[in-house]
C-alpha cells in the first residue's frame, strides 16, 4: 500500500521505518529537508496514486489544522485523511466535516507507543466510518504489535483520540502512583536501596508493568534522580480527560490529583516530578529540565 506521511519526529519517522519494513511505499514529509522525501505536500500529494491516503503526524491544535486546511485544497474526492497526532476529538469532528463537504475521508488515531514503538509496535486507537477504516487496515497491521492486540476501531469520527486521551489520563495517574511510592521510600532511614526495591517489584507482584521496567531503566541510569529538577509538562490530553469527565459526571479522583501535581511541580523542585520526568523521557522520549548545580 502507498502512504503519504506527514511530520517525522520522534514519532513519526520510526512509523515510516516500521511501515516500510512491512512492505509498504512511504513518501514522508517534514519542514526539516534532512528528514523529508519531498520539498513540498504538493509534491507529496502529487506522488502518491488515486485514491490517496496521507497520515498527519504533527502537534496538535494549529498546526494540524494548517495541515489539514491545505491537504483540503490539495487532495480530491475519495482520498482519506487520517490524523495519528494527539488532537482534541472535538477537533476531529471539524476536521471531518470540513474534509468531507470535499469528499475526503477522515480517520482519527491514537497512536501508544513512544520511543520503542518502532520495535515493539504502537498500540491504535481509531475512529471513523467503516469504510475509511478498512482501506487503512494493512496501515494498521503494519504498525500494530504482532500478536491478536493492540488495535480497535473504538467508534465514529473523534473516537479514537477520546479513547487515547482516557489512555494518558490513566497514565498521568500511574506515573505518580509510582512517583509517590518512590519518593516515600527515599524518605525513610530504613530503607537503604530504593533501586532495588522497585527492580525486585518487576516481577511476581501486581504492580509490574512496563512503566514500573522504566522507572527501574531511569533509577539505573541516575540512581537517586539527582541529575533532573522535578517539574514535568502536561501534554493537553489530562486536562481534556478531566474536561470530559466533569461534562459527563464522571469522578476521576487519582487522574484529576495527578494532574495537579504536574501544576505543583512548576512551583518548586518536587521529588516526585523527578521520576515524573524521569519515565515520561524513558517511554516518550520527553525532554528533561537538568537540576541546577550548587
Amino acid at each position: 500500500m502507498q502512504l503519504g506521511l506527514i511530520g517525522l519526529g520522534k514519532m513519526g519517522g520510526n512509523m515510516r521505518e516500521r511501515i516500510r519494513r512491512a512492505g509498504h511505499t512511504v513518501i514522508g514529509y517534514d519542514r526539516n529537508p534532512e528528514l523529508s522525501d519531498v520539498g513540498s505536500l504538493t509534491e507529496l500529494v502529487g506522488r502518491l496514486d488515486a485514491p490517496r491516503t496521507v497520515w498527519v503526524m504533527v502537534p496538535a491544535g494549529a498546526p494540524t489544522q494548517s495541515v489539514v486546511d491545505e491537504l483540503g485544497e490539495l487532495l480530491e474526492p475519495g482520498d482519506t485523511v487520517v490524523d495519528g497526532g494527539n488532537s482534541r476529538w472535538t477537533d476531529d469532528e471539524k476536521h471531518a466535516a470540513e474534509l468531507g463537504a470535499k469528499g475526503i475521508g477522515f480517520v482519527d488515531a491514537g497512536v501508544s507507543g513512544g520511543v520503542w514503538g518502532l520495535e515493539n509496535g504502537y498500540a491504535l486507537m481509531v475512529g471513523g466510518d467503516k469504510e475509511h477504516v478498512d482501506r487503512l487496515k494493512p496501515i494498521f497491521d503494519a504498525l500494530k504489535p504482532e500478536g491478536p492486540y493492540g488495535y480497535v476501531h473504538a467508534g465514529k469520527v473523534g473516537a479514537g483520540h477520546f479513547a487515547k486521551m482516557v489512555h494518558n489520563g490513566i497514565e498521568y495517574a500511574m506515573m505518580q502512583a509510582y512517583a509517590e511510592g518512590w519518593e516515600l521510600l527515599e524518605a525513610v532511614d530504613s530503607v537503604d536501596n530504593v533501586r532495588e526495591v522497585f527492580r525486585s517489584w518487576q516481577e511476581g507482584t501486581v504492580i509490574r508493568s512496563w512503566l514500573l521496567d522504566l522507572a527501574v531503566n531511569a533509577l539505573d541510569e541516575d540512581e537517586h534522580l539527582d541529575k533532573l529538577r522535578g517539574y514535568a509538562e502536561d501534554s493537553g490530553e489530562g486536562r481534556w480527560t478531566v474536561e470530559a469527565a466533569i461534562d459527563n459526571a464522571v469522578p476521576l479522583p487519582a487522574i484529576t490529583a495527578s494532574l495537579f501535581a504536574r501544576f505543583a511541580s512548576r512551583q518548586d523542585d518536587s521529588p516526585q516530578m523527578k521520576m515524573i520526568a524521569a519515565l515520561r523521557n524513558q517511554f516518550g522520549g520527553h525532554a528533561v529540565e537538568q537540576a541546577k548545580k550548587a
